[in-house]
């Protein structure tokens, strides 16, 4: 059998291109709003890092493992670090950005607090995470998933300001997501005790990852056009009244 990698770290895969596209999305409307001394929790391979790079006058990337080759630019340092604590000075940075992190981390709230911590006043806060309405099964490698308003209580404990927004996918995205539900399904079928639920959630973490990736490669080698078609262009960023049916909540916290 082919090697496996982990489908908890987008990658290039062309399995991955549905995902992919969305989440180099998040990285590009980011960089619309993030300037000076930045911070990113959660770099994953890092595919995202020189789209926010440009914007940095120093650039922070933050990750319990770093990437495997890490792309090296003069404003960019890559640090070995799990969070929370976020092991930097108070007021240390102008932005920070994380994407599809959150839900992994156990310490929520202390994540988010010590996010308001390291920014300077009127800082932001960029985060997106997946929008567990439109989730299909359960993911036993997130802590929890969350709903929006259950993200911007988290925010507004410590931001003056949150801005709620979601990714949604346009017709061909929307296809392509309807293809995954019915092969999601047609696995889901064989799990009569509910099991999803029942088991520890760290006992179903692999068996979930490996299902997850040949599921991913199964809809590709079926369903390879649409799949390769899919590009950052099919989905938007919207105001989150607009996409409650979105694919990944974008929230933007000011400080």
């Amino acid at each position: 059998m082919a090697n496996i990698a982990t489908a908890e770290r987008v990658s290039l895969e062309k399995s991955d291109n549905y995902v992919y596209q969305r989440s180099v999305l998040a990285y590009h409307r980011a960089a619309e709003l993030v300037e000076g001394d930045i911070l990113e929790i959660g770099t994953g391979t890092g595919y995202g890092v020189e789209i926010i790079a440009r914007k940095a006058m120093r650039y922070i990337s933050i990750d319990k493992t770093l990437p495997e080759s890490p792309l090296q630019l003069e404003n960019v340092e890559y640090y070995n670090m799990e969070v929370p604590p976020i092991e930097f000075e108070n007021c240390s940075f102008d932005s920070v950005v994380s994407f599809q992190v959150i839900e992994h981390i156990e310490e929520d709230i202390d994540l988010v607090r010590e996010v308001a911590r390291v920014l300077r006043p009127g800082g932001k806060f960029v985060v997106s995470t997946p929008n567990a309405p439109m989730s299909l099964t359960r993911n036993p490698w997130h802590v929890r998933e969350y709903n929006a308003d259950e993200l911007r209580n988290l925010l507004e404990c410590h931001f003056s300001k949150v801005e709620a927004y979601g990714v949604v996918g346009n017709e061909k995205v929307m296809a392509y997501y309807e293809k995954n539900r019915q092969s999601v399904r047609k696995i889901m079928r064989f799990d009569l005790l509910d099991l999803q639920h029942r088991l520890p959630r760290k006992m179903l973490q692999w068996p979930y990852d490996l299902l997850n990736r040949l599921n991913r490669r199964n809809l590709h080698k079926r369903n390879s056009s649409l799949t390769e078609s899919i590009t950052m262009e099919d989905y938007s960023i919207v105001p989150y009244e607009a996409g409650m049916k979105c694919f990944d909540l974008f929230f933007v916290a000011t400080k």
